[in-house]
């Protein structure tokens, strides 16, 4: 009897507009059966919305540990802001709910965009995943329900024009966690008269993960047909690229694979990847010498 398939690692998709997050983490998960792997861990590092396209970190095996850490992690997006509508979902997908004949011009936008770049409050929109009073904001406001939601500080980054028309606008923006890019799409408009909503969303990066590294389900689906879908997954420290590797002894790493703490260690505060040769042995904190493990891997 063969030895189990195992994989572990991450597969980054380019998630094509039309398709939710959850479809693309269920065709990952046939993918890995297909290639011998049984009963798949999978997850994804942040979803993205059906008409949004784009960067797609999916969490595979002992990776999936990290998926609540790629949650937070910063997002790049390129979008585009049609002028002269607001939408209830301040999407192409909800109704009209405000009209105006303003269209700003390049420059406007370029005067206006120093205000939202840095640390800033946003309200998110209705139609969003947040909870109020124990219900889903888009739940309530597809019932027809009044939502409002209280305004939380996000950070721009970096906030620049990529392109424009006389109706339209396309930015590129690199933003903190808990970020909405309709809500910074709707404010923007606003601060220049007039009213407009999103009609493209391409989310470029999502933490340490880009577009270089995404691939298309048509390739998905060849690479799974060859059987080689095992060999393509990114590494799992890939995930961790932003932090600094900690190099551990056989018998330290065993200290840590049993969860037990690192005391007097050399090693800087902050977080390190724990390695014992190549192989990833724990996400650990290191505190006034002290080495505690956040997150251990079964590898």
């Amino acid at each position: 009897m063969s030895d189990p398939v195992k994989a572990n690692g991450w597969l980054v998709i380019d998630k094509p507009v039309g398709v939710g997050s959850t479809p693309i983490v269920g065709k990952v998960k046939w993918a890995l059966r297909e290639c011998g792997v049984k009963k798949p861990k999978v997850g994804h590092g942040g979803t993205l919305d059906p008409l949004a396209s784009g960067v797609l970190p999916i969490a595979i095996g002992e990776a999936t540990k990290l998926a609540g850490r790629m949650l937070d992690a910063t997002k790049a997006y390129d979008f585009t802001i049609t002028f002269g509508e607001e939408t209830s979902t301040l999407d192409a997908e909800g109704e009209v709910v405000a009209t105006s004949d303003v269209r700003p011009t390049r420059q406007q936008v370029e005067d206006i965009l120093p205000g939202f770049t840095g640390t800033i409050e946003q309200v998110p929109p209705a139609f969003s995943a947040l909870k109020v009073d124990g219900k889903r904001a888009y739940d309530l406001a597809r019932a027809g329900a009044e939502v409002a939601l209280d305004s939380r500080t996000v950070v721009i980054h970096a906030l620049r024009i990529v392109d424009d028309t006389r109706d339209s606008v396309t930015l590129s923006a690199t933003v903190s966690k808990g970020t909405y890019i309709r809500s910074l799409a709707r404010d923007i408009a606003r601060a220049l008269e007039s009213v407009g909503h999103v009609t493209m969303l391409h989310r470029t990066k999502a933490g340490p993960f880009s577009e270089k590294q995404a691939i298309s389900l048509d390739f998905l689906e060849e690479i799974t047909k060859r059987r080689t879908l095992i060999d393509k997954l990114l590494p799992l420290r890939a995930g961790l690229d932003d932090i600094p590797a900690l190099v551990v002894t056989p018998e330290e790493a065993s200290l840590l694979r049993h969860g037990q703490r690192l005391e007097g260690h050399p090693a800087p505060p902050g977080q390190h990847l724990a390695i014992e040769g190549s192989t990833p042995v724990a996400l650990v904190e290191v505190e006034d010498g002290e080495v505690a493990v956040l997150r251990g891997f079964n590898l």
